[in-house]
């Protein structure tokens, strides 16, 4: 590999050293699906980010090759070899395989694409990429994203093709572009907000003059279908540094195109500093909720943390006695949620799931010095659902006061009710809770068929478990008959 950074040879030094390791340990793959190419007349190199993240010392298991090959010779020479084939992005010219490889005494499956050499280009009204092939590496290089994905290793020579310094920026941790930023993003514009992703994704800095280019042609985003957006935000979200891509796409203009809730936050104080700054609490709150999560990044709870409260901006009252409120803030938070997330093609599950922890996440303040009754417990476990978990993490997370006396208070507070939920659940199976009798038994005991009649007398035999806990059989036939009686 060539040096390409004179100023900091140990760098370089060190990440050529992890990139032959990591290169070493795939080549039975990627050596024989490069012979089988060259066998075929056509050149194969490993591309873009397995490059990248072979120099960082961390290459997985999925694959980017590129090649002159065009897509239609590229399953001719994958078919025979791979495990399985999936041509569903050959419009762009890629093709999937999934092949089964050795490392050391294991068996592993390695995801492989393979792409031709090709640039994109969107007109100024059009969402899709125009595609067209090109006919060298180089000519495929210079229109990747960043340099630090611009590189390339030809194989089987395993021959470093770096011709836009990319081994250099990525000893800088510094992410540019290959050609001008402009020029780049006109290209794709989504490439925009891969550069806020990257720099959450890799904790790397965003040079200058991209930044400025992103200011400038943040409105060319709205050409970006809503599913790609999603997409590219999703990654940055589920990164190891999500403020520092969020805090980007702020300060650029681009969350104004996308996610416009998110810089409003940013409210004026005012003189008296009588509030605090929402925007910066917002992404506390994110930050303590990742710092909360046990099984990986969560990015139901993510975006519950980030948008629990966009409601309010639109809530904020200046009191008489000179106080700040931001009423029924939560409630209009989640109509926001919905509105945002639908616009952005997320799944209902996940619009469903992210909205009610931003409706709820205020009800454990009710919960006060501690004093709910049993009721009350039930009827928090009742509506989190299967949520409870993620909510309690985004209450907790909630808490950025920097008063230790109160921090402590809230956190004692919330721990009693996580206890009383706890003997709740081991008592009267919680997180199953309906009425002492069921649909068939409420028509058994007031000599009805089916309709809605049965429906309202569960909501209050349901009320009833909810208010009272578990009633025997006997208690409640009786408190049905007394019900129904009423009903006339």
């Amino acid at each position: 590999m060539p040096n390409a950074n004179e100023d900091n040879p140990t760098a370089l030094s060190q990440a050529q050293h992890r990139a032959v390791s990591e290169l070493l340990r795939v080549s039975p793959v990627a050596d024989d699906l490069a012979r089988r190419f060259q066998d075929a007349g056509f050149s194969l190199a490993l591309v873009g980010g397995s490059v990248r993240d072979a120099l960082l010392g961390r290459l997985g298991n999925d694959l980017d090759f590129t090649t002159d090959a065009r897509p239609e010779d590229v399953l001719k020479i994958v078919r025979p070899w791979a495990d399985s084939v999936w041509d569903v992005g050959i419009a762009f010219g890629t093709v999937g395989a999934q092949k089964a490889g050795r490392v050391g005494d294991a068996v592993q499956p390695f995801q492989i694409e393979v792409t031709t050499y090709r640039s994109e280009a969107y007109d100024r009204t059009s969402r899709k990429p125009e595609v067209s092939y090109g006919d060298s590496i180089e000519e495929d290089l210079v229109r990747r994203d960043f340099t630090v994905n611009a590189m390339a290793v030809a194989l089987p020579a395993k021959e470093f093709i770096d011709p836009h310094g990319g081994l250099k920026d990525l000893a800088a941790k510094v992410l540019r572009t290959p050609g001008t930023p402009e020029e780049s993003f006109s290209d794709d514009p989504l490439r925009m907000m891969r550069a806020a992703r990257f720099a959450a994704q890799l904790d790397f800095e965003v040079a200058p003059d991209v930044v400025a280019a992103m200011k400038a042609m943040a409105e060319r985003i709205e050409i970006v279908s809503a599913e790609r957006v999603r997409d590219e935000f999703n990654k940055l979200l589920l990164s190891g540094h999500p403020r520092k891509g969020l805090s980007l796409l702020v300060d650029t203009g681009l969350a104004t195109r996308v996610l416009p809730e998110l810089p409003a936050l940013r409210l004026e104080s005012d003189e008296h500093h009588r509030h605090k700054d929402v925007y910066e609490h917002s992404l506390t709150v994110l930050d303590q909720a990742i710092a909360l999560e046990e099984d990986g990044p969560d990015l139901v709870l993510r975006l519950a943390a980030l948008l629990h409260d966009i409601g309010k901006p639109r809530t904020r009252r200046f009191e008489q006695d000179g106080r700040v409120s931001f009423h029924h803030h939560e409630v209009v938070g989640a109509k926001m949620t919905k509105k945002r997330m639908t616009s952005l093609k997320y799944s209902n599950e996940m619009i469903r799931d992210v909205s009610r922890l931003v409706e709820l996440h205020l009800r454990f303040h009710g919960y006060g010095t501690g004093e709910w009754t049993d009721s009350a417990v039930r009827r928090y476990v009742r509506d989190a659902g299967p949520l409870l978990d993620r909510l309690h993490k985004l209450t907790r997370s909630d808490c950025t006061t920097r008063n230790k006396r109160k921090a402590a208070a809230l956190s004692r507070a919330y721990e009693g009710l996580e206890d009383r939920i706890a003997q709740l659940q081991e008592q009267e199976e919680l997180d199953a809770i309906r009425p002492d009798l069921n649909g068939n038994e409420i028509q058994e005991v007031l000599g009805i068929g089916p309709g809605p009649v049965i429906g309202k007398a569960y909501a209050f035999l349901l009320e009833l478990r909810l208010e009272n806990g578990p009633m025997e059989r006997d208690a409640a036939v009786s408190a049905l008959m007394e019900w129904w009686a009423k009903q006339g």
